[in-house]
């Protein structure tokens, strides 16, 4: 048998030092100088990083004992006989509360340095890459929110300081369909509505200029007259005159001077939950024991009222009774002698309707929608001029909107289709028990 080939002797050995390990470079030194400056414990072994034993040697202390680093001791630090610095950590091995053995870790510390770099590497680019995202996160809200809401302050600013109209919202942000499209849409009615108002302003004061200066005219030709006459039964007439416009005059300031604050006042008020039958019948019994011959008589009517469930409305109740003691004088006025007006109180849904009916005339079909204008001068005519400012209707109105209801107008018709007088009804908002 022929013999096996003999092993080459370098079949397992370790290759070259120079190859695993290159000679220190220039940070290598430079770190190993700054260490020696530093730290005078550092030991320098006389051999190279090939030859380190898995348990290399370490200087023995004056009993000739060698110092070991203890269990979880500090880094242990030295210095090759080329310059390199070598850190070796320890750990105990615990087993059952008893140390049974010590882990060894021995690196060169340029090795440890890269990882220490690498792991910095790594949290600067996780730092830089957080920092692009926030910026391009701000340039996103900058455009999406802080630029908008510039372009809304700048819209208000425009209306407030322009003369007429011209200052809007842009139509780019009325059409977002985000909160910031809420708010420029939000703006944009408020502004519209402020229009209105001063729109309604300005007929208020041109109407009551007209109203102010006809009892004012009359009043100058009155006196004009009175100074060139000598007939003393023309003297009276004219004062009479007089004194009918004064009180007239009188009528009609009182009565712009409440619709003025009422806006206001209703914005103050606390509505309450006001129980409205028994409100009907007290205004019906005020009526009959003041009533003269001749004048109508007032009868109550409800349906869905009971002690368990009685029909309640959210009101101000003075105001309240302001608006049917408006509709009832102006039922009184328009009723034949001995009429009947009605009152009735009906739930309709989550509102009450409370209604006025008369036996009168009733309103011509054109002046229906027009009955609640400010100054509205239709009147009976036997009755006497001036008794009335034409502002009962429309203060009724005002005042029915701030309540969150509706007022409305229609005329009753018997059953061969004639009018047999007018209707008003309030609708309020109903309180359930």
């Amino acid at each position: 048998q022929r013999a096996p080939p003999p092993a080459r002797s370098d079949e397992h050995q370790p290759p070259p030092f120079h190859r695993l390990h290159p000679p220190p470079g220039l940070y290598e030194r430079l770190l190993t100088w700054l260490w020696s400056s530093h730290s005078s414990s550092i030991v320098t072994l006389d051999t190279n990083e090939a030859d380190i034993p898995a348990d290399p040697a370490r200087p023995t202390d004056a009993n000739g004992t060698f110092s070991r680093p203890p269990p979880e001791a500090p880094p242990y630090i030295r210095r090759t006989a080329n310059n390199r610095l070598i850190i070796t950590v320890a750990e105990p091995v615990i087993h059952e509360g008893r140390t049974v053995g010590i882990i060894q870790l021995t690196r060169a510390a340029s090795q440890v340095d890269r990882a220490l770099f690498a792991i910095r590497s790594s949290i600067l680019s996780l730092f830089l890459m957080v920092l692009v995202i926030t910026v391009l996160l701000s340039w996103y809200l900058s455009l999406t929110i802080a630029r908008p809401l510039l372009r809304l302050a700048a819209s208000a600013q425009i209306m407030r300081e322009s003369s007429g109209r011209t200052g809007t919202v842009p139509a780019r942000l009325l059409a977002r369909r985000d909160e910031i499209g809420d708010l420029a849409r939000a703006l944009q009615a408020s502004a519209q509505a402020l229009w209105k108002r001063m729109d309604a302003i300005e007929r208020f004061a041109a109407d009551v200029s007209h109203e102010i200066k006809n009892p004012l005219s009359s009043i100058r030709s009155a006196i004009e007259t009175l100074l060139r006459i000598e007939d003393l039964n023309q003297k009276r007439r004219l004062l009479t005159i007089i004194n009918d416009d004064v009180l007239r005059l009188d009528r009609l300031i009182t009565d712009i001077s409440d619709a003025s604050r009422l806006d206001a006042e209703m914005s103050r008020a606390q509505t309450e939950a006001i129980s409205v039958v028994p409100l009907l019948s007290v205004l019906a019994e005020i009526h009959q024991a003041t009533r003269k011959e001749g004048e109508p008589i007032i009868l109550t009517h409800s349906e869905g009222d009971s002690p368990e469930h009685p029909l309640r409305v959210l009101a101000v109740e003075d105001r309240l009774v302001q608006v049917l003691r408006n509709l009832i004088g102006n039922a009184i006025s328009f009723s034949p002698p001995n009429g009947r007006i009605l009152l009735e109180a009906v739930p309709v849904g989550n509102m009450v309707a409370l209604s006025v009916s008369d036996e009168g005339p009733g309103i011509p079909q054109a002046k229906l929608d027009s009955i609640f204008d400010r100054f509205y001068s239709e009147r009976p005519k036997e009755e006497h001029f001036g008794q009335h400012s034409g502002l009962g209707l429309s203060i009724s109105r005002q005042i029915v909107d701030a309540l969150h209801g509706t007022i409305s107008v229609e005329n009753r018709h018997d059953a061969q289709g004639h009018v047999a007088g007018a209707r008003f009804t309030v609708r309020l908002p109903r309180v359930m028990a």
